[in-house]
C-alpha cells in the first residue's frame, strides 16, 4: 500500500475514476445492445444518434481508444442501414 500523503490521494483518484469509467462504458454497451435489437429502422435512427454520442465521449473521456469508437460507430450505421 502506499505510503506518500500523494500517492494516497492518487490510489483514492484512479479509484473513482475506475468506477465512472466502467459506468459509461456498462451504460454505452446497454445502449449499443438495445439499437442492435431493435427492428424498426425509423426507431433505429432515432436512437442511433444517441449512441453515437455516447460512444464518442467514451473515446474523448479515454475509456476506449479513437479507432474502436470509429469501428463500432461503422458497424452500428451499416447495420440501422441494413434495415428494411
Amino acid at each position: 500500500m502506499a505510503n506518500h500523503k500523494a500517492t494516497k490521494k492518487d490510489v483514492r483518484q484512479s479509484i473513482k475514476r475506475r468506477e465512472r469509467n466502467r459506468y459509461y462504458g456498462k451504460t454505452t454497451r446497454n445502449a449499443i445492445r438495445d439499437l442492435k435489437a431493435l427492428t424498426d429502422k425509423a426507431a433505429a435512427g432515432e436512437k442511433m444518434p444517441d449512441v453515437i454520442s455516447m460512444i464518442d465521449k467514451l473515446a474523448k473521456r479515454g475509456v476506449i481508444h479513437s479507432n474502436k469508437a470509429s469501428n463500432l460507430k461503422s458497424k452500428l450505421t451499416k447495420r440501422v442501414n441494413a434495415l428494411a
